[in-house]
């Protein structure tokens, strides 16, 4: 095809303009803000409704361009046989790579990988260790001989240890973090993980070695700045380390990787693993080092499990594999759907491996290198991160480094206070977890996972050092504790508890806000009784007295409550209701709701979370 043959897509419409654009929503507004429009994240960073084209954005080097990321299968099955079996499964089925996660690592979560030789060599029987397979290790204190046995193994089979494509994952730091604690001193520390790292080197081994761990902000409920900046603060203090064991900066600069946490906010996901990059380049640069691109691993998030609905984990995990796979990530693991109830079964693993094999094989997402480059929204919350971490970073080095930023509570305060906004969130429901915050199944069928009962491990060493821990949680679990309630009161006496939905005048009339109440109160386990609608205050009340319920929520439109509310009001109350509910902003007439018997009021944007648990508390009478 010539040049003059070409055809450009819509070539006879006149180019729309952001001016034509905002004519328009000027339009819609109808004299509302134009600040309306613009959102906030977690660490304070605007998001604009549309940007221009960056001009002269450059791709951020990242993967090898077209090359796929490994797909890595997370292995934490405590029998070191099963273990194996699972391994090779994964491999003969699509996954390139595996990821050991061993007892007391940072993304246990509860299982995990038995460290002793005899149990490594179980797991590794079989595996072409040599053969191109990606293999990293997620360890912890208790099993940080791990890395050591995996070593040995290998030098052990007469495998060459230069052509293992392994990263043993030593994270001190990031255990002390979790933990809050530390037997011993940062000087300590950095003494015992170089002496290791020197070993592992003199073995052969090409490394990266240590790892910078974002995961351990995220899982607390902290900001992509926040994650940032700490794998920063900790990748500068393991190159330091190193350095200053005798290894030239340049050795050291290919011994240290990180890891981030992927979840679903594509955008944000995406930029954070870009802006990663470009950080890690200018650490690289004040170093006086040439910069290459830093290896950097990814985990699905932890804290958006659900075991609610758990199928909609899966959806989770295909945005955040698909936001950090665009994002530049050199290997993904997708944490399986229903691992934040118990062990994954076959079924949930093999969704954890297609996952990456449908968005690579059919997608074909690793085509393109940085396709975000020039995208203006994209390039600006790129750049927008990388200017908060570095600053946060550099706050940091200021307090001497990471331990004793630590030691300050320096990021746990940060991070506390972004997981209580966060929180916040989720209890008024401005941040939705589907099956678990909204849109409830009271009646769900029970997910299958094995039978494996939680490793427990005994405490390592006496903590000299403590701090605040930077513990993991998953924002689901306040609104699944009380399913569980439910649950129990369900298997115990054959009912759960139960509101009365009082639904006034036709279905016109009530059916929007009778949804939104029956969604309401069943996130908290209580079970909604839908009524057809009531005009007579006597039939509402032996409707009422012949459910079973304790407690009613009214529900209509304003039109109706203005005329029938307060009589159904008193009608339920006369009737033995414990608590009466409205479904709606009260508005003008809050004082004569309030005086014929209505308690609470429940809309969008209250605090669901609260007038949940005051609702439980009401119906045990406590």
């Amino acid at each position: 095809m010539t040049k003059t043959d070409e055809l450009t897509l819509a070539a006879e419409f006149p180019q729309a303009t952001f001016e034509d654009w905002r004519k328009l929503v000027d339009g819609v507004l109808k004299g509302a803000p134009f600040e309306k429009l613009v959102s906030k994240t977690s660490d304070g960073l605007r998001i604009d409704p549309i940007y221009r084209r960056a001009k002269g954005a450059a791709p951020v080097a990242g993967r090898a361009a077209a090359a796929p990321w490994q797909i890595m299968q997370r292995i934490d099955h405590p029998d070191a046989k099963v273990a194996n079996a699972q391994a090779l499964h994964d491999l003969e089925n699509g996954a390139t790579g595996l990821t050991l996660v061993f007892a007391g690592a940072n993304g246990a979560h509860g299982f995990g990988l038995d460290p002793s030789p005899e149990a490594v060599a179980q797991v590794l029987d079989g595996i072409y260790l040599d053969a191109g397979i990606g293999i990293e290790l997620q360890i912890g204190p208790q099993s940080r001989m791990a890395a050591i046995h995996v070593a040995e193994y290998i030098k052990g089979k007469g495998i060459d240890p230069a052509a293992c494509d392994i990263r043993f994952g030593l994270d001190p730091l990031g255990s002390c973090a979790v933990w809050g604690s530390s037997p011993y001193s940062w000087e300590e520390i950095a003494t015992a993980v170089t002496s290791a790292i020197k070993g592992l080197a003199a073995m052969g081994f090409k490394g990266p070695l240590a790892v910078a761990d974002g995961r351990v902000i995220h899982d607390a409920g902290g900001s992509e700045v926040q994650e940032l900046a700490f794998v920063l603060a900790t990748g500068v203090a393991y190159l330091r380390a190193i350095e200053q064991a005798g290894i030239a900066l340049e050795d050291a600069q290919s011994m240290v990787y990180a890891r981030l946490s992927a979840d679903a906010d594509q955008f944000l996901t995406l930029a954070k693993f870009r802006a990663l990059r470009l950080l890690w380049a200018r650490i690289e640069q004040a170093c006086g080092l040439t910069s290459k691109p830093l290896f950097v691993a990814a985990d699905t998030a932890w804290r958006l499990l659900t075991q609610r609905d758990a199928n909609v984990n899966m959806l989770r995990a295909t945005m955040a594999t698909f936001s950090a796979g665009l994002g530049g990530a050199n290997a993904i693991t997708v944490l399986p759907h229903t691992l934040a109830l118990g062990l994954p079964d076959p079924f949930a693993r093999r969704v954890a491996r297609n996952t990456q094999l449908v968005l690579l094989e059919e997608s074909n997402l690793a085509k393109v290198s940085d396709p975000a480059a020039g995208s203006g929204g994209i390039e600006t919350l790129s750049q927008q991160l990388c200017e908060a971490a570095w600053s946060l970073f550099q706050e940091i080095e200021k307090a001497g480094g990471i331990f004793a930023a630590l030691e300050q509570s320096l990021i746990q305060k940060k991070v506390a206070a972004t997981r209580a906004a966060r929180e916040a969130n989720i209890a008024k429901r401005k941040d939705v977890l589907t099956g678990a915050s909204e849109f409830p199944n009271l009646h769900e069928a029970e997910i299958a996972v094995l039978d494996e009962t939680p490793v427990v491990l005994p405490p390592y060493g006496e903590a000299k050092f403590k701090f605040d821990p930077l513990a993991p949680i998953r924002l689901a679990a306040p609104f699944e504790a009380l399913r569980d309630k439910s649950d129990e009161k369900l298997k115990t006496s054959g009912a759960r508890p139960k509101i009365f939905l009082a639904n006034l005048g036709t279905p016109a009339d009530f059916t929007a806000r009778a949804a939104f109440a029956k969604s309401f109160f069943e996130t908290g386990g209580i079970e909604a009784i839908d009524t057809q609608g009531f005009a007579d205050p006597a039939a509402l009340a032996t409707a009422f007295k012949t459910s079973g319920a304790a407690i009613a929520c009214v529900c209509s439109s304003d039109k109706v409550y203005a005329e029938h509310a307060a009589a159904a009001a008193k009608a339920l109350q006369a009737a033995g209701a414990r608590h009466i509910y409205l479904a709606g902003r009260p508005g003008e007439q809050e004082a004569a709701l309030r005086s014929a018997g209505v308690g609470d009021f429940i809309f969008a944007g209250g605090d669901a979370l609260a007038m949940l648990q005051e609702a439980w508390r009401r119906m045990e009478g406590t």
